[in-house]
């Protein structure tokens, strides 16, 4: 979580800059900024989850070092979970916060006769962004560890996907169907990954 807050200050600072320096004026520039935004800040996410790795790899192997039987307690799969969990939950509160700062006023959704839907997709579109950091820190985590490194590409590049998809909005259905079909593709992945099996998830499924 720490470390997509830093990220978050990063980015947040670029575009303050790029905001301060431009014409507000200037319609097509400010979408083009916020496009860069945007894109800017899931590149720099994608590259904290990379030092975050990095760093848990030198503290697996201080683990291993002190341990007495050269193992470490903590698997890099675990590890893998909590980040991407970690990762996602940060995300989903800032994602919240912004949406309740929004709910104060002043003003009624949809007033106009644009869509009343707005605080119900915002808190989908919040919830699949959490499920898939998690996934999404699964398949990094794993990408890095056998130096796979098209897993990191197609992580980066399924990130850049959710995050431009936003921009269909007020079309939501242009950002929740991708979004949600990504987030099956994700999961699915990274249950394989993780050693799961069809045999695994049907013995679940029974509760046997």
């Amino acid at each position: 979580a720490f470390f997509w807050l830093v990220s978050l200050l990063l980015s947040s600072l670029i575009w303050f800059i790029a905001v301060k320096a431009s014409d507000p004026q200037d319609e097509p520039l400010q979408k083009g900024l916020l496009i860069f935004g945007v894109m800017f800040s899931v590149l720099l996410q994608e590259t904290f989850r990379f030092l975050y790795y990095k760093l848990l790899r030198k503290a697996i192997e201080g683990l291993v070092a002190l341990s007495e039987d050269g193992c470490s307690p903590i698997s890099i799969q675990q590890m893998a979970y909590v980040a991407g969990l970690g990762f996602g939950l940060m995300s989903g509160a800032f994602s919240m916060i912004n949406l309740l700062a929004d709910a104060l006023g002043p003003g009624t959704v949809g007033i106009h006769g644009d869509s009343q839907l707005y605080f119900l997709t915002s808190a989908f579109m919040t919830m699949v962004l959490i499920f898939l950091h998690t996934f999404w820190g699964i398949l990094f985590f794993h990408g890095c560890e056998h130096r796979r490194w098209w897993e990191i590409t197609a992580v980066v590049a399924m990130h850049l996907a959710v995050s431009g998809s936003t921009f269909c909005n007020p079309l939501y259905v242009g950002s929740l169907v991708p979004s949600y079909l990504l987030m099956a593709a994700a999961a699915a992945w990274a249950y394989l990954l993780s050693g799961g099996s069809a045999q695994n998830l049907h013995r679940f499924l029974l509760c046997k």
